[in-house]
């Protein structure tokens, strides 16, 4: 990840540690800046990254008729922007191919980048929905997050059973009764 700087994160959670009233050499907390710097790594490996090169190259079509392609469930977690709190969730995406289809495998890839920087929930929607629209060539795409956002259960109102969704739509998708038909299909396989 280009841009991390690992000691000046140590530095500042030793910081924060210290300006919470702590003492950040005690043994419980002396590996804390550590730890919190390995998951760092871990929550904002997306920064940078280009989330449509996630797709590869997509595989040409040996027809010349596209049906939809359903991705459901597909676990992400991400970083809130404004509390630096988690937020974790289920994708839901579909994609009608143009002439060509992406691994599927490569779908997850893509939410992995976008999710893995600090984000907030709508533009994280908005910008999966474009990276499949761009990268895989999609006449047209509907992404559908639902997530639980610490932010939101953790602190404030603490509504612990609250999730949020989001939905972008693109192409022939954005048409009402194609997006309701998709809609139905990913809500019939909620349990």
């Amino acid at each position: 990840m280009t841009g991390f700087d690992r000691a000046r994160i140590e530095a500042a959670v030793a910081e924060i540690l210290a300006a919470i009233g702590e003492d950040p050499s005690r043994p419980g907390l002396a590996s804390t800046p550590s730890r919190v710097a390995d998951a760092y790594a871990e929550f904002f490996a997306g920064v940078g990254v280009d989330a449509s090169a996630e797709l590869g190259e997509p595989v040409p079509l040996e027809t010349a008729r596209a049906e939809t392609v359903i991705v459901r469930d597909i676990a992400f977690r991400s970083v809130c922007e404004h509390h630096l709190l988690p937020f974790l969730g289920v994708a839901h995406v579909a994609y009608l191919p143009g002439e060509a289809v992406v691994g599927l495998g490569r779908i997850p890839r893509v939410i992995d980048a976008l999710a893995a920087r600090p984000q907030i929930q709508e533009r994280l929607t908005e910008q999966i929905a474009d990276a499949i629209e761009q990268g895989a060539g999609a006449q047209g795409v509907l992404v559908v997050l639902d997530a639980s956002h610490a932010c939101v259960t953790t602190r404030g109102s603490r509504q612990t059973e609250s999730t949020t969704v989001t939905v972008a739509a693109r192409g022939a998708y954005t048409e009402p009764a194609a997006r309701a038909e998709l809609m139905a299909l990913i809500g019939s396989g909620v349990s």
